[in-house]
């Protein structure tokens, strides 16, 4: 069951199937989007064990070989609801014979879910309770609507970054693997990408990795929109449904990311992962603010 949460006029929506925040409206205006699968059935899931694809489907977890679908897991999960008030929730997952199949190692994953006076902040917490170092990526998949209002276009809008970047977007190939060969100059001494069906449609995800920029906006030309603060996540991707004319686009903070091509197999040398030692915790948050 959905809970509701609710803080000075703003009021969202979580689902323990997935640990995910499913709505967030101010007043007339609805801007996570709804899930229709003529387009798209995801909303917001949470990537974890990994982020993106496994070349082959497959990842080495020392002599183990591991399989996992795309964005591992968790999206697919039902979560224990760990705490709860008006304004927050805090979601929590546990290895089960399931997951031990695809990942071998017991952990604790905590998604909190927190109305702000004007938006939310999603917290990641990931603790190894075991016995062994434990690695692993997780990342956000916010699909937000766009446009967010009757009447416009997705072309009404622009993704605009903090600071001039002068940069390189990594594009997924065949099967979602990466390659550094395989990218497109998308920010060339600029602070804007102009959102367009027809960019999405031929290199399907942006993923940028380095950027000077801490927050990114999708914003409509008149002002309105969200922001995103993706503070530490080393690595954030832009993505909408192909060939669609999706009236969504996500933005997505990563800590980790698809396989590259020539990467090793071994699950602790995939970009970006994280290693915690037995009884250690690491945690990370992204904020998003109405722009109104």
């Amino acid at each position: 069951m959905e809970i509701t949460l609710r803080k000075d006029g703003l009021e969202a929506r979580a689902d323990p199937m997935g640990g995910e925040l499913v709505s967030l409206r101010d007043g007339a205006d609805e801007y996570i989007w709804n899930g229709d699968p003529a387009y798209w059935s995801g909303r917001n899931p949470v990537l974890f064990p990994i982020v993106g694809a496994l070349r082959d489907g497959t990842v080495q977890v020392g002599q183990k070989v591991c399989h996992m679908a795309r964005h591992g897991f968790a999206r697919r999960k039902e979560f224990t609801v760990a705490a709860q008030g008006e304004d927050f929730v805090e979601f929590r997952l546990r290895e089960d014979p399931e997951t031990l199949e695809q990942y071998p190692f017991p952990f604790v994953l905590t998604v909190r879910h927190t109305l702000t006076e004007d938006g939310f902040e999603t917290r990641f917490g990931v603790e190894n309770p075991g016995g062994e170092d434990m690695p692993f990526c997780i990342g956000g998949h916010t699909a937000f609507r766009c446009p967010v209002r009757p009447g416009e276009r997705f072309e009404d809008y622009n993704l605009v970054f903090e600071k001039r970047e002068d940069t390189w977007a990594l594009l997924p190939g065949e099967g979602g693997c990466l390659s550094s060969d395989r990218r497109e100059y998308f920010l060339p001494d600029t602070d804007t990408i102009p959102l367009r069906h027809q960019v999405f449609d031929r290199v399907d995800t942006l993923i940028f990795e380095g950027l000077r920029s801490r927050t990114v906006r999708l914003e409509h030309k008149d002002g309105h929109g969200v922001e995103m603060d993706f503070g530490a996540f080393p690595m954030v991707a832009f993505w909408t449904m192909p060939g669609a004319n999706a009236p969504y686009i996500c933005i997505e903070p990563w800590q980790g990311c698809g396989a590259f091509e020539r990467e090793s197999g071994q699950f602790s040398d995939k970009r970006h992962c994280m290693t915690l030692k037995s009884g250690e915790r690491w945690k990370a948050a992204y904020r998003v603010r109405l722009l109104r």
